[in-house]
């Protein structure tokens, strides 16, 4: 019975072995820039010395051992005091390790020219979330995991680019020279997209640089690549890099949706809207810590269902919220949100799970935001 189970496992395992290692790479990815290819060719380059080093090696190794072996007679020759060999075994290490060096040093260069750069984009790292700014342009917008809830919590099928998807991508132009500024507001971050060769970490208090120069339109998509906390594999990055057409038009809709947001500061809103556009964004910024139900984390995350802040004061609610509260994990969503999603998350969370605080209006955030 054993034999026959074996036997079926066996088989089984050759039919599905090809089936589940189709998608399994352990290689690099040759990328989409100059730089990533470089440095993938360099990959390359001290991978075959590796190997030709491993073949010489084990293959004298396993010869002596086979033909010289003491059961064939052989005897053990001495090379006490040897200058040939002291000279051999000095040269050949070092030619090998300059054929590694030039290359290396030639990439290294390349990778840390961040001169003349067409655009300079800030990017700051939030537990968990990626600001992104224009310093050129007035462009500045905040980019957060758009992978909905009901997936990570296996109520529905994971999506084909399962948290690595996201709300607002950072886009840049192909054939530009982008230099990014890299920071971080609370803890260590480390921006990682493969395909660009770019991973720099985001360290508070620190400005690192690094850049990109794409060719070709497409998306490509990495993680924060430091361990940040407890929502860390939440915190993707998705760059959009289009045509410089394409990106022209692209800047020019965020003049017009900041225009238009202008304009929504100022629309009457009633609670039903607000309740409605405050719960997705509650989704997808508070519920990670407050979870959906409003009931938190004991000892870690407080609830908010039934909470004396959610039925109080108002004004300490909204200060909560647009300063955060120093010490613990509540972030000052201020400058992360607009003022029409503060105030309809304010009020969602007023008027949640059994509360019953009143509604804040757009123009009491806003005012608020100019003071």
């Amino acid at each position: 019975m054993r034999r026959r189970i074996g036997r079926v496992l066996f088989f089984a395992g050759l039919f599905y072995a090809p089936l589940v290692t189709a998608q399994w790479q352990v290689n690099l990815v040759e990328g989409a820039t100059e730089i990533s290819r470089s440095v993938y060719n360099l990959h390359m380059i001290i991978f075959y010395i590796c190997v030709a080093i491993a073949v010489v090696v084990f293959g004298v190794m396993f010869w002596s051992i086979i033909w010289h072996r003491k059961s064939r007679g052989a005897k053990a020759a001495h090379f006490h005091e040897s200058t040939w060999v002291e000279i051999i075994w000095t040269i050949v290490p070092v030619a090998i390790l300059v054929s590694m060096a030039v290359p290396a040093s030639t990439t290294l260069i390349q990778m840390y020219d961040k001169n003349s750069a067409d655009i300079d984009i800030q990017i700051t790292g939030y537990q968990w979330k990626w600001r992104y700014k224009y310093l050129n342009q007035d462009i500045d917008f905040f980019s957060t995991l758009a992978t909905p809830r009901e997936q990570i919590s296996n109520e529905q099928l994971k999506g084909e680019h399962y948290l690595l998807e996201v709300d607002n991508p950072l886009v840049i132009p192909a054939g530009k020279k982008v230099r990014f500024l890299l920071t971080s507001n609370d803890v260590i971050h480390s921006w990682w997209v493969p395909a660009l060769a770019v991973k720099k970490d985001a360290v508070p208090g620190f400005v690192n640089e690094s850049w990109t120069l794409v060719d070709e339109p497409g998306i490509y998509r990495g993680q924060c690549a430091e361990l940040c906390g407890r929502d860390h594999g939440f915190m993707p990055i998705v760059v959009d890099v289009k045509s410089p057409e394409d990106y022209q038009q692209w800047v020019a809709e965020q003049a017009s949706l900041k225009v238009a947001e202008a304009a929504s500061a100022q629309q009457e809103m009633s609670q039903a809207e607000l309740m409605s556009r405050g719960e997705e964004v509650y989704k997808g910024t508070c519920a990670a810590c407050h979870q959906l139900e409003g009931q938190g984390l004991p000892g870690i995350f407080p609830a908010l269902a039934g909470s004396p802040l959610m039925t109080g004061d108002p004004a300490e609610h909204i200060s909560v919220v647009l300063h955060g509260r120093s010490g613990t994990a509540m972030q000052a969503f201020g400058e992360q949100l607009k003022a029409v999603d503060l105030a309809s998350v304010i009020t969602y969370e007023r008027n949640s799970w059994g509360n019953q605080g009143g509604v804040v209006t757009v123009q009491q955030i806003s005012k608020l935001l100019k003071e």
